[in-house]
């Protein structure tokens, strides 16, 4: 039986209690400053001294300077409450994400991959992306391993559901959004299929991204079908900015022998079922091969976290397909909240300084740090040809002022800028110089890259990197480019506030 319900109701009910919970949070605050207002003083001095001597240990903490930077300026200006706010809201990364443990998993599960003499063949410049993704994330390269990317969510879609009705063993599903809909409801409909024969069937949707889409009790109802499933970091109505540190991964594991990686998630807009900022623009990649045992470890620690150990060697595959004429490197990699890792955003800044002759990259927001931001400008003047594709629908239009306000530095630099006019552009890839590229889930933006959760696969050699290329310059005819003059027309007070919302947008 189909455990989904149509009513909305409960999960507005859910929705609304969360907000009530939080408002009378923020009530019982002004209620004790209100009635403890005669030891004012003894407070004032008492949160001084705590606010400088958060400041300073902000100062020394091993995180990205626009971090904080956000923090630091607040405290500074509000020393009454700055200070004892970063104590409950900010303190460190309290998440039940154990990365001693995962990084030892993928130590013992994925030992390195092709050598410094395989890798050299693509040219000094990819071996050196290849080596640091081995070193920095433990995530070592394939060579025996066959991809396919997808340019959009509608083409991606029916070769999903071909793979999920080939499963034998198990299915790994791992996204930060699962929605009700018909989408859902097409790869429900074979999990139930596969689950009566015998088939492993495990799911990680993220507690917050699927907060609204799902009901309360979905985990519950899908484990009383045969699936496992659990949410991720489910959200708990209390006032903590560690709220900020999701899932953002979306990858699907079948057998340990095929597997996807996308930008999109599990929901009818991605597919053009549901019209919601008119034609939704994504992506997908298909592996099959070696390199899908990457995506495996990948999903299997974050489902050990849970205070649980999966036998490892019984997800090997028993048996790879046997490819031939299988050119190029494939690398996948997954990224975390800590601020020992920022894999995405080092990767990011590798593509960007090394490539000589073109890159290129699509996002659906442009929240860029000031080391990032930098590279694409020097890129663009040492006569690189650096485009970005952005939405001209947004999904959400403070996000989009702050990508807005980027484009002036930018085109003083000499990156072209392209709005992607029919909808909304959610994919999120960078491919360079017909040589390397990247396509998985993050974004161009704070949170993708120091705040959640992220997985994508590096490619080298393979025909998928002309096939990124030929997205980009194939959708180029459906976008607006931006000039200078079309930047001259943000008004002073959006100016002011989309500055103030980029400072402090590392928080959130």
């Amino acid at each position: 039986m189909n455990p989904i319900k149509t009513a909305f109701s409960p999960r507005r009910q859910r929705m609304f209690w969360v907000i009530l919970s939080i408002l009378l949070q923020l009530g019982l605050v002004l209620v004790v400053l209100f009635f403890f207002n005669q030891y004012f003083v003894y407070f004032y001095w008492f949160s001084i001294l705590v606010s400088v001597a958060v400041a300073l240990y902000i100062s020394t903490r091993n995180t990205k300077l626009a971090y904080k930077v956000a923090w630091i300026i607040p405290i500074l200006l509000v020393p009454v409450v700055g200070g004892i706010l970063y104590i409950f809201l900010g303190g460190g990364r309290k998440l039940n994400f154990q990365r001693g443990d995962a990084q030892r998993t993928y130590r013992k599960q994925l030992p390195p991959g092709l050598d410094n003499l395989d890798l050299l063949r693509y040219g000094a410049d990819a071996a050196q992306q290849a080596l640091y993704l081995q070193n920095a994330g433990l995530c070592p390269t394939y060579s025996n391993t066959e991809t396919k990317y997808f340019s959009s969510g509608k083409a991606f879609f029916p070769a999903f559901l071909e793979e999920l009705r080939k499963a034998q063993r198990y299915i790994f599903l791992e996204y930060f959004i699962i929605a009700d809909g018909s989408m859902w409801r097409d790869i429900l409909a074979i999990l139930e299929e596969k689950v009566a024969q015998g088939v492993e069937i495990r799911i990680i949707y993220d507690g917050i991204g699927s907060a609204g889409t799902l009901d309360e009790d979905y985990e519950e109802a899908l484990e009383e079908m045969g699936i496992h499933c659990r949410p991720f970091h489910p959200f708990l109505p209390i006032l903590s900015i560690h709220q900020n540190n999701r899932d953002h991964r979306k990858l699907c594991v079948i057998d340990g022998v095929t597997g996807f990686v996308s930008g999109l998630n599990i929901a009818d807009e991605y597919i053009d079922r549901l019209n919601r900022f008119g034609y939704w623009k994504d992506n997908a990649l298909l592996l099959r091969g070696e390199a899908v045992w990457s995506l495996t470890v990948f999903f299997l620690t974050m489902w050990d976290d849970h205070h649980t150990r999966s036998d490892y060697d019984w997800f090997r595959p028993r048996e790879l397909p046997n490819l031939e004429n299988i050119r190029g490197a494939v690398t996948p990699y997954a990224d975390t909240p800590f601020p020992e890792d920022t894999i995405c955003a080092d990767l990011h800044l590798q593509m960007i300084t090394k490539a000589k002759n073109y890159l290129f990259l699509t996002t659906p927001y442009l929240v860029l740090d000031e080391t990032l931001f930098s590279a694409l400008c020097t890129a663009a003047r040492s006569g690189v040809d650096v485009r970005v594709m952005t939405p001209h629908i947004p999904d959400k239009k403070t996000v989009f002022a702050v990508t807005q306000s980027n484009y002036p530095a930018l085109l003083e630099a000499g990156v072209r800028i392209f709005e992607f006019t029919p909808g909304f552009l959610h994919s999120k890839t960078v491919v360079a110089d017909d040589l390397y590229a990247s396509v998985g889930s993050c974004n161009l933006d704070y949170r993708s890259f120091y705040l959640q959760f992220e997985n994508g696969v590096w490619l080298c050699g393979t025909d998928s990197v002309e096939a990124v290329r030929d997205d980009f310059l194939e959708t180029i005819p459906l976008c607006q480019e931006i000039t200078l003059e079309d930047c001259r027309t943000q008004r002073p007070l959006k100016r002011l506030l989309t500055s103030l919302y980029r400072l402090f947008s590392p928080l959130f």
